[in-house]
């Protein structure tokens, strides 16, 4: 089967981060393909590669980047959700006269046209949070 995952909300204030996260790696260990990871509405806040947990706690955006290079997954955050919360790639920083980026290397910023094909081409679309 092939899935879409959709990440509603933030890694740390929410269950749904963690719940997709363990979702993703169980189907692609059973064999299913996930065709994209997008991230919406406050769960943009997953791609920081600004977020430093305590040592003893789990790195959500690490395990998020280091299952999407053991799989090459594409992820995905939403410009509009990501620009409202200060999550800028490259590009995002070029055009909008930013002095620095803040988003992991494994993930891209883009529309939401990327969601909807995503629907259109997976099997199910699973969203994680509200």
């Amino acid at each position: 089967m092939k899935f879409a995952i959709q990440i509603n909300e933030g890694p740390y204030q929410h269950q749904a981060s963690d719940s997709a996260y363990f979702f993703t790696k169980a189907a692609l260990e059973k064999g299913h393909e996930v065709f994209r990871v997008f991230f919406y509405h406050d769960g943009v806040n997953n791609a920081s590669r600004l977020t430093t947990p305590p040592q003893d706690d789990r790195n959500i955006v690490a395990r998020w980047a280091e299952l999407a290079e053991q799989h090459d997954l594409d992820m995905v955050v939403c410009v509009a959700a990501a620009q409202r919360r200060g999550m800028v790639d490259e590009g995002e920083m070029q055009r909008n006269g930013k002095d620095a980026t803040n988003i992991h290397p494994r993930f891209r910023i883009s529309g939401l046209g990327q969601l909807v094909e995503a629907a259109i081409q997976s099997d199910r679309l699973v969203v994680f949070g509200d």
